[in-house]
């Protein structure tokens, strides 16, 4: 603050009272801004996965130093949402400065306190919100097409089948038409992952078994999830891969079926088109940013992994 006020009693000097406004607005912006993106969510989308930790430069000549983000206390919470109050104040200036419905319904302010909003909340209660909101996280494609059978096809095209009979049990039919190059062999499978809240004691994960050279695999594999919850919270996400013996596998593309699409469905077939890689919203980017700074929560970690997943651009070679 002592920053500001000697730096602002200058512009207040030499600036006309249209200029300053427009100053104080735009310094409005750049602190809220920086206090979500600094001190609340302090990580980039780059580094919810590949960077948990970050790189600093060296100390002295080969010396390097790790440091984790640290994760904000409830304590802490409740003093930076004070401190906004704080702000707002200074910035209002007894009426000289912005006003207060400018501040009041500045997007800054609201998208700084919703994140506090979701600084403090579980777990299950961030992946909830996010399976609630993300209704469109595979964007290369047609959707979601239910069909009444496997045989009646909507149309051609790279896609994944489920068959909706009684789920759960969810069974993996079949992955039709990848694109996918490789010099090697190419050994796809499915993993096909439940998520939702209250899955901590239950397995989430499970996959099929590898075909060798199918870009049209068929696996008719059936899996057992349950959750506590309405449909409407869960999801299954099957991610294609391809098997890599040695190192780590590669994803070939991902699908998104929300069960609140098919709950209430005796019998349908789902033909979902794979995607490259999940897109969220802000509110999805949020939560992913919030768990990725829980490095003890293992669901946490498993799910911005889970999301974070995408195809590499060289594919298979």
């Amino acid at each position: 603050m002592e920053f500001l006020d000697g730096n602002l009693s200058i512009f207040a000097d030499i600036c006309e009272k249209t200029v300053l406004k427009r100053i104080l607005k735009d310094l409005w912006k750049i602190v809220l801004s920086s206090l979500e993106k600094t001190i609340v969510l302090p990580q980039s989308n780059d580094s919810l996965v590949r960077k948990p930790k970050r790189l600093h430069q060296p100390l002295s000549s080969g010396t390097a130093v790790l440091t984790e983000t640290k994760t904000l206390t409830p304590k802490q919470c409740l003093i930076i949402d004070a401190g906004l109050e704080t702000i707002k104040q200074y910035f209002h200036a007894g009426g000289s400065g912005l006003k207060k419905t400018f501040v009041e319904k500045s997007p800054e302010l609201a998208s700084l306190r919703y994140a506090l909003s979701l600084y403090s909340q579980t777990t299950d209660a961030l992946i909830k919100t996010f399976v609630s909101t993300q209704h469109s996280q595979v964007h290369d494609g047609m959707g979601i097409r239910i069909t009444g059978n496997e045989k009646v096809r909507p149309d051609r095209g790279e896609a994944v089948i489920f068959n909706a009979l009684g789920l759960p049990p969810p069974p993996v039919i079949a992955v039709n038409d990848m694109k996918w190059q490789t010099s090697g062999m190419f050994r796809p499978f499915a993993e096909v992952s439940m998520v939702g809240p209250f899955l901590a004691d239950k397995k989430r994960r499970f996959a099929t078994k590898s075909k060798n050279n199918s870009w049209t695999a068929k696996f008719n594999e059936s899996f057992h999830v349950l959750g506590k919850e309405t449909p409407d919270c869960y999801e299954l996400q099957l991610t294609v891969k391809d098997y890599c013996f040695g190192r780590a596998d590669r994803v070939v593309g991902v699908a998104v079926v929300q069960l609140r699409d098919v709950a209430n469905r005796k019998s349908c077939v789902c033909w979902c088109p794979l995607g490259p890689r999940i897109h969220t919203d802000e509110t999805g980017t949020t939560v992913m940013r919030i768990l990725s700074q829980r490095p003890s929560d293992e669901v946490a970690k498993e799910f911005v992994k889970l999301k974070s997943e995408s195809r590499p651009a060289e594919e298979g070679r």
